[in-house]
């Protein structure tokens, strides 16, 4: 299985503040939307009450990463990394967030998608540094693109072949 994750990240690679996003461009929740589609997704419940009406993602396999029992209709709970990786089981699987849950897949993730928001708004939630890591290359950049007076640009980056180890 191919491990995957997207995050919009901001100049100071923060990526929200007070369980949101300050800034939000049309043009990646449209990218969001292409890249996740038709995919399983590992999403803590926090980062899943923030989408729209708090409900899991349409058209995607939802899988709700918590530490609470409970049942969310049209999603499947899990309670652990290893519980979230069996249920994903050999599809497509993107990692959507929020920060802890991106902290807790790091380690199993292959390919991140990252829209790189040219502002720097106060965020109390980072990703890691990835331009300063040499695990891993930036496998992609997209032009510089604006929305609003806001720049952007969509990247892929990849994590490095490890040398036989």
């Amino acid at each position: 299985m191919q491990m995957e994750a997207i995050v919009a990240v901001y100049a100071d690679w923060g990526i929200g503040a007070d369980g949101t996003q300050p800034v939000v461009l049309k043009a990646d929740r449209r990218h969001f939307r292409e890249v996740t589609a038709d995919s399983a997704v590992i999403v803590g419940r926090r980062t899943m009450e923030d989408f729209p009406g708090g409900r899991p993602l349409k058209g995607r396999r939802n899988i709700v990463v918590t530490r609470q029992e409970l049942q969310i209709e049209g999603a499947e709970v899990v309670h652990s990394t290893e519980e979230a990786l069996a249920a994903a089981g050999e599809e497509r699987c993107l990692v959507i967030g929020g920060a802890s849950v991106y902290r807790q897949f790091f380690p199993y993730l292959s390919r991140i998608h990252i829209t790189k928001i040219e502002l720097t708004p106060s965020s109390d939630r980072h990703f890691p540094d990835l331009d300063a890591d040499p695990a891993w290359v930036c496998a992609w950049e997209g032009e510089r693109q604006e929305e609003n007076g806001i720049f952007y640009r969509f990247c892929t980056y990849e994590r490095r072949k490890s040398d036989g180890a």
